[in-house]
């Protein structure tokens, strides 16, 4: 199972539904934080992540998860933990050390960027990834070991989940790594986010053939997304600006919700 055969349509689709993590992190954190971080800076190295991840990607496609299908027959999954975790956290350091030394490089500290940054870089690395494994996920070839291989309804929704967990769960280490930085810590961040990476690629790959992996790992998404905006993010921010970032998130959110309970034609009080 060298290269997956399906149709470009599907392939199409499974590239577009790799970028929906991309969209939800972006919308969700960096155009909030517009004007309080460099934007185009936050492009760049979401661009970064991107081509990076190409090749992270492939390792852990040609490494892990053909590993994986090569091992195995049709009547059952093998998976040879000690070393696809060996190879995972070696895939793991990789990325650790890039975002290291991306988040890290002095023009970066200098402005206090690393988090933000980190979050973009994470989004690109993570959209990749799921790539590969949407595509593997929608190849027939790999029906006879997943009940949920092909193109259907439920396997769409299965990629959808894999592009959100692949590109929050690489945005949110690449975070804690920038929030780190800024406090002088560089060696204990390396380690547990990569950790954490291979612990994520593993349970990523794991899901192509049982759904239950994916939501392994989902929770603890969850947990440190909210982590990530209330503590890692605003970190390199002044205290001023850091007040001002808040406000303007609670005044967004007021905003919105007079505007959904607002009656059509009635005019508007604003307390500004």
């Amino acid at each position: 199972m060298a290269a997956a055969s399906i149709p470009m349509f599907q392939m199409q689709v499974a590239f577009v539904i790799s970028l929906l993590g991309v969209y939800v992190g972006w919308r969700g954190v960096i155009a909030r934080m517009t004007g309080f971080y460099d934007l185009s800076g936050a492009v760049k190295y979401l661009l970064y992540g991107i081509v990076v991840g190409v090749f992270l990607a492939l390792a852990v496609d040609q490494l892990i998860l053909i590993t994986i299908i090569e091992d195995s027959s049709t009547s059952a999954v093998s998976v040879p933990l000690g070393n696809l975790f060996a190879l995972s956290f070696l895939i793991a350091a990789v990325e650790s050390s890039l975002a290291l030394f991306l988040v890290g490089r002095p023009r970066v500290t200098s402005i206090r960027a690393s988090p933000p940054f980190g979050w973009a870089l994470g989004l690109g690395l993570g959209s990749m990834q799921a790539a590969y494994l949407i595509v593997r996920l929608f190849d027939p070839d790999l029906a006879p070991l997943s009940p949920i291989a092909g193109f259907n309804p439920f396997s769409v929704a299965m990629a959808a989940l894999i592009a959100l967990l692949a590109s929050m769960g690489h945005a949110l280490p690449a975070t804690w790594q920038g929030n780190q930085l800024l406090g002088g810590s560089r060696t204990k961040p390396l380690l547990f986010s990569t950790l954490a990476r291979a612990i994520l690629a593993l349970c990523l790959v794991l899901s192509l053939f049982s759904p239950a992996f994916a939501l392994v790992a989902t929770p603890f998404v969850i947990l440190f997304w909210f982590r990530a905006q209330e503590t890692w993010l605003p970190s390199g921010l002044t205290p001023a600006a850091r007040q001002a970032y808040r406000r303007t998130i609670r005044q967004a959110d007021r905003h919105r919700e007079k505007a959904e309970l607002r009656i059509r034609g009635e005019i508007i009080d604003s307390e500004e």
